[in-house]
C-alpha cells in the first residue's frame, strides 16, 4: 500500500522489542524505488518524503567513516562501500567493466580456495594420491595427457566467456528465444552476469529482486575474501614451499613461535 513520489519511497522498518517491554521500535529510511525489503518483520508503506518530515536517512556504510564516497558510486552496486581511490570506474563504461570483472575473479577465487583446500585435505591425511595445489598444472593424468586438457579447456572457457562478454555488451541478448539451442530458459537469470535456471541456480534462490540483491552482496562479500585468501595461497607457497593445510597444522602446533612474523624472518 502507499504512493510513491518522484521514484522515491518511504520504507518503515519494524521489529520486536525484548519481551519485557514489548513494544515496537520504528525506524524511517528514505531509499530509492527499486529497492526491496526481505525481512517478514518489516512493513512496506510508500510515501512521499514530504509526508514523513520526521525520517532521517540510514548512514551509508562506507569503507573507510568521514570520508566522501566518489560520486559515481552511490550505493547502488551490490557490496559498493565507496571504495575507488583511484576512480577507475568514473567513466559508466568503465565502471561496469570493472563489475563484471571483479564479479568473475570473484568467482573463480571462491572455486580456487574451495578446490585447494579439498584437494588438500584429501593429499595431507592421506585420503588421495594428489599433488600439492601449486604442482597440480604440471602434473601428467592418466585420463587424458595435459596438451588435450589444454585445448578442450579453451574451447569450453573461451565459449563461455564469449557468451558472457556479449551479455555485457548487449544485457540479455544471450536470453533471447533461440539464442543458444534452445536452452535459453534453463539458463536465464535475471540480471547480466546472473544466470539462473535448475543449472546455475537450481535450489531456486534469488528468483526475484529483492532476494537477487541480498545474494548479489553476499557473493561479492564471499568473493572478496577468497580473493584475499589466494593472495595469502600465494605467499605461502611461495615462502613456505607447502600447501595451506600443512601451514595451518605447523602454526596449531605451536601457535607463539610458528606464524607469519617468524616464517618471513626465517626465510630472508
Amino acid at each position: 500500500m502507499g504512493a510513491t513520489c518522484n521514484g522515491r519511497c518511504m520504507w518503515v522498518l519494524r521489529e520486536v522489542s525484548s519481551s519485557s517491554s514489548r513494544r515496537w521500535r520504528r525506524a524511517a529510511l528514505l531509499v530509492s524505488h527499486h529497492h526491496h525489503l526481505h525481512s517478514s518483520l518489516r512493513v512496506k508503506v510508500c510515501a512521499c518524503a514530504a509526508d514523513a518530515p520526521d525520517s532521517q536517512p540510514v548512514e551509508r556504510r562506507l569503507w573507510l567513516p568521514g570520508l566522501d564516497p566518489p560520486a559515481h558510486l552511490n550505493g547502488t552496486l551490490p557490496g559498493d562501500f565507496g571504495f575507488d581511490p583511484l576512480e577507475l570506474g568514473k567513466e559508466p563504461e568503465a565502471l561496469q567493466w570493472y563489475v563484471h570483472a571483479e564479479l568473475i575473479h570473484a568467482r573463480f577465487a571462491m572455486a580456487g580456495v574451495a578446490g585447494i583446500l579439498f584437494t588438500d585435505v584429501l593429499r595431507m591425511f592421506g585420503l588421495k594420491d594428489l599433488p600439492v595445489w601449486y604442482e597440480a598444472g604440471a602434473t601428467q593424468f592418466d585420463f587424458a595427457d595435459t596438451r588435450t586438457l589444454f585445448f578442450v579447456q579453451l574451447i569450453l572457457m573461451g565459449f563461455a566467456e564469449t557468451k558472457r562478454y556479449m551479455d555485457i555488451v548487449a544485457p540479455h541478448s544471450q536470453g533471447k528465444e533461440d539464442s543458444f539451442l534452445g536452452l535459453e530458459p534453463a539458463l536465464r537469470g535475471l540480471d547480466p552476469g546472473y544466470p539462473g535456471g535448475p543449472f546455475f541456480n537450481p535450489s531456486g534462490l534469488a528468483v526475484d529482486r529483492a532476494e537477487l540483491s541480498i545474494m548479489k552482496e553476499k557473493e561479492i562479500k564471499n568473493g572478496r575474501l577468497a580473493m584475499v585468501a589466494m593472495v595469502g595461497f600465494f605467499v605461502q607457497a611461495s615462502v613456505t614451499k607447502v600447501g595451506p593445510t600443512e601451514n595451518l597444522l605447523t602454526h596449531l602446533s605451536d601457535p607463539w613461535h610458528q606464524t607469519i612474523i617468524q616464517t618471513l624472518t626465517n626465510h630472508h
